[in-house]
């Protein structure tokens, strides 16, 4: 058993005192931040879930008005239309911590200012039903974006609430309860020494004593 294994002195006993307030301390905070990561990735997951619905409904639209564009225009006049972009995008990805976990935040930037840059063709050969369809993937690509965020931040905030989860655990049902198991051992073990010493000393007194005064000598 774990409480065999220790040193019954009062140097480990004062060793061990000091690691249970640590543990206890440790306990906590770690349950404090638990909770707290508990809360913000239910809020995360909450808008997480409203913006992946609204992308959905925004690219089945888009995919609704290219069904309804290529049926008004042949196949090779719209890969013709859209074979040479006129606008790009750059993702400039960074982090910001949040409960010590470090969460992306994904911002982009257009090649050009114009709105009109993201069609790549000219009015004059192509259907209006192409140019909804690619206005509404321009309109739901910032969506896209955040929810890419979104998405990879509830991965990290999950593996952190985990990982938190095992540490609270094992402070609560291992380290704290053994601590408190060694430093009960420890203590039992001194008073039981400090007795032994005791009724040692005791008769030590009683023999010399005896030595002394003659007491417990047969008188003749």
């Amino acid at each position: 058993m774990a409480q065999t294994q220790v040193n019954p002195t009062r140097m480990e006993l004062t060793r061990l005192k000091k690691k249970l307030v640590t543990a206890v301390r440790g306990h906590k905070l770690l349950k404090d931040k638990r909770d707290e990561l508990m809360r913000q990735f239910m809020d995360l997951v909450k808008a997480n879930m409203e913006l992946r619905e609204k992308v959905e409904k925004g690219i089945l639209s888009a995919n609704q008005n290219f069904v309804i564009a290529r049926a008004s225009m042949t196949a090779e006049a719209m890969h013709t239309a859209l074979l040479a972009p006129k606008q790009e995008v750059y993702l400039e990805p960074d982090h910001k911590n949040v409960m010590s976990v470090d969460i992306p935040v994904f911002d982009y930037r257009t090649r050009t200012p114009d709105d009109n840059d993201i069609y790549s063709y000219g009015f004059a050969f192509t259907s209006s039903d192409l140019d909804d369809a690619v206005k509404s993937l321009a309109d739901i690509l910032p969506d896209m974006i955040r929810l890419a965020e979104y998405e990879k931040s509830c991965q990290l905030m999950a593996a952190e609430i985990e990982k938190t989860r095992r540490r609270v655990n094992a402070l609560e049902h291992v380290i704290i309860p053994e601590t408190r198991k060694n430093i009960k051992y420890i203590t039992m073990k001194l008073d039981e020494n400090e007795r032994s010493t005791q009724i040692r000393l005791m008769k030590v007194k009683d023999m010399m004593l005896e030595e002394a005064h003659g007491y417990g000598k047969k008188e003749y």
